[in-house]
């Protein structure tokens, strides 16, 4: 492979995993996710879970979807949705791990400027 065609993946891999991150910007999808942590669930029972409307959790399972993160499952009338990988479980722990580490950090110089 030559460096210019490892610059055309690079740049293709940046390009989807910028389209990735926008999954993240969005609490609702964020709650989403941390439901489907504990396994697959319907639609109705993330309803239920997340307090948000029927057509809401919709929407946004099927941004989810379009991205490769959740998959549909039909039974019956019912669809219930799962994670496509354990991987997005753990770039989003990375990510509030980080989160919170800057928080502390903040805590910790806002004491510090108090003292």
């Amino acid at each position: 492979m030559s460096p210019s065609t490892a610059n055309l993946g690079d740049r293709r891999i940046d390009e989807l995993h910028a389209d990735l991150c926008k999954v993240f910007t969005n609490p609702v999808r964020i709650q989403i996710l941390r439901l489907l942590r504990e396994g697959e669930r319907s639609v109705s029972a993330l309803v239920r879970a997340s307090g948000e409307s029927q057509p809401n959790i919709s929407r946004h399972l099927a941004i989810l979807r379009a991205r490769g993160i959740v998959e549909a499952r039909k039974d019956g009338v019912n669809t219930y949705y799962s994670l496509t990988s354990a991987k997005i479980l753990r770039a989003f722990d990375l990510i509030r791990d980080a989160l919170g580490e800057s928080l502390e950090r903040r805590a910790a110089q806002a004491r510090k400027g108090r003292a």
